[in-house]
């Protein structure tokens, strides 16, 4: 499936590279957002590399690296995981996030076993509550890690 933002450019989910590595930790998201996610992509690439558990992705709009996202598989809740999601400073407000997670939502859903794939936000940040309910998850009434847990049936 093609996933694009509001500017038409195609939102792609790239493997982790030599090539990209860098630019990915490098993204930042905007100052109002760092209570919500991490400073730097970085954080979240060595929690990839260094925790056995979550598989970072490059997120590419056109030929530029503007984002990151992980996933992971909770083998004993059987659901998969979006977590770890930012999207650089200058470029929020232009649908990115969406189609990132759209695309990693395609993506998870295809694998053999998927039913259900859920993520976690902080309670203050409404921006992420809307994006995620817009896109069907729908809150669980679970926390983690003080954040509320929201599932997508698939």
């Amino acid at each position: 499936m093609d996933y694009r933002d509001r500017q038409h450019r195609s939102v792609v989910l790239d493997e982790i590279t030599d090539e990209n590595w860098r630019a990915v930790a490098d993204v930042a998201p905007a100052d109002d957002q760092r209570r919500f996610v991490a400073a730097l992509g970085a954080r979240y690439l060595l929690l990839s590399l260094r925790g056995g558990v979550w598989n970072s992705l490059a997120v590419r709009a056109g030929d530029t690296v503007v984002g990151h996202v992980m996933w992971a598989y909770d083998e004993e809740g059987g659901a998969h995981w979006i977590g770890g999601m930012i999207v650089d400073a200058a470029e929020q407000g232009r649908g990115v996030g969406r189609a990132a997670v759209r695309a990693l939502v395609g993506r998870l859903s295809a694998l053999p076993g998927c039913r259900e794939i859920r993520l976690s936000y902080h309670p203050d940040n409404a921006p992420a509550a809307r994006l995620y309910a817009d896109l069907g998850f729908v809150t669980t009434g679970e926390f983690e890690d003080e954040e509320i847990v929201a599932a997508l049936a698939v």
